[in-house]
């Protein structure tokens, strides 16, 4: 009988037989497995943990807090900011960066991280979850550290994952090598490989996208779903279902598992915002997740990993998933 592989086993052996990370960084990824566990549990009683519902405050935002919001927040600021891994944290939910405080020691790396992706779906029960990037705290800077010190490219993480609170718990990560998942195992109360090396497929038939915006995405967006509409008929030759689930980590779970595009456009109702995802907290750790898995991802444009943040909660256009298809979008923007 294959005995199982736990998350710390696993973390271990990238540091100790191949060399991929260095012990603070393993204990950090623990941490921040372990504050998944908590916000699990309180995702998983609901009602009975008086946990759903608005908390009648807005973020940095200006999106109104859900009560988990606030909660699933707290919870990995709790967890993080003793174990000396850490200088400082940035979250969606605060305007500025968290610094960790004097009574603790202060580690060399950053964590980002938004909470509770998916938040508008956690009153009717779809899945929701976390996401955070890890980057190393730039050495020029000296002991002190500031919101600089986080605006880094997408492609300077030394690590990045999500947590997906659905029908199981399932932790996925990459340190640089690969993408594994590990699913909560509520027994054992233990994270444990059930997946390693992920790969999506290069081509599909699926892509994701919120069709009520339809009349105002740019022309090369247009141009690409009035393809995939036209199934059989039309000049790609083969039917496309869609799916969207309004929760970034659901519909990306779901192209990690068998493929598909996700796309989160620019649109004409906000014309000089680039985008409505974040460029820190969301597209970063996806991007460098898909990328990791033989997808792509980009802003239409340009690879988003290659993109310098000006800002800490800085937007960006979101295209992403099965490479073939990202490519075709790419290159419509481009034409």
């Amino acid at each position: 009988m294959t005995s199982k592989i736990s998350l710390t086993r696993y973390l271990v052996e990238k540091q100790r037989i191949h060399d991929r990370i260095p012990s603070d960084l393993r204990l950090l990824l623990e941490v921040v497995a372990r504050a998944c566990k908590s916000i699990s549990h309180a995702v998983t009683k609901g009602a009975l943990g008086d946990v759903l519902g608005s908390a009648g405050t807005g973020n940095v935002q200006g999106e109104i807090q859900k009560k988990l919001d606030i909660i699933a927040n707290e919870v990995l600021i709790e967890a993080n900011e003793w174990g000396g891994h850490l200088a400082a944290m940035a979250s969606e939910e605060m305007e500025g960066i968290y610094v960790v405080p004097n009574r603790y020691p202060q580690g060399e790396y950053l964590l980002l991280f938004d909470p509770l992706d998916g938040s508008s779906n956690i009153d009717v029960n779809v899945s929701i979850g976390t996401i955070f990037s890890v980057l190393k705290k730039p050495e020029a800077n000296g002991a002190g550290v500031s919101e600089q010190d986080f605006l880094q490219a997408g492609n300077r993480q030394v690590a990045a994952g999500y947590c997906i609170y659905g029908p199981q718990t399932t932790l996925v990560l990459t340190v640089g090598d690969g993408v594994a998942m590990f699913t909560l195992d509520s027994e054992q109360g233990s994270f444990v490989l059930t997946q390693e090396d992920v790969r999506i497929p290069e081509d599909t038939r699926e892509f994701a996208i919120n069709m009520s915006n339809m009349r105002h995405w740019a022309a090369p967006v247009r141009r690409y779903i009035d393809e995939c509409l036209a199934g059989k008929e039309g000049p790609r030759g083969k039917d496309f279902n869609m799916r969207w689930v309004a929760s970034m980590v659901a519909d990306v779970h779901r192209i990690l598992t068998r493929g598909g595009i996700f796309l989160y456009p620019w649109d004409k109702r906000e014309p000089d915002k680039p985008g409505k995802l974040r460029l820190l907290y969301e597209a970063n750790p996806m991007g460098w997740l898909v990328e990791q898995a033989g997808g792509a991802i980009t802003n239409g444009k340009q690879r988003i990993l290659d993109i310098q943040p000006g800002t800490l909660h800085e937007r960006v256009s979101v295209i992403l998933g099965s490479r073939n298809e990202v490519e075709r979008v790419t290159g419509y923007h481009a034409g």
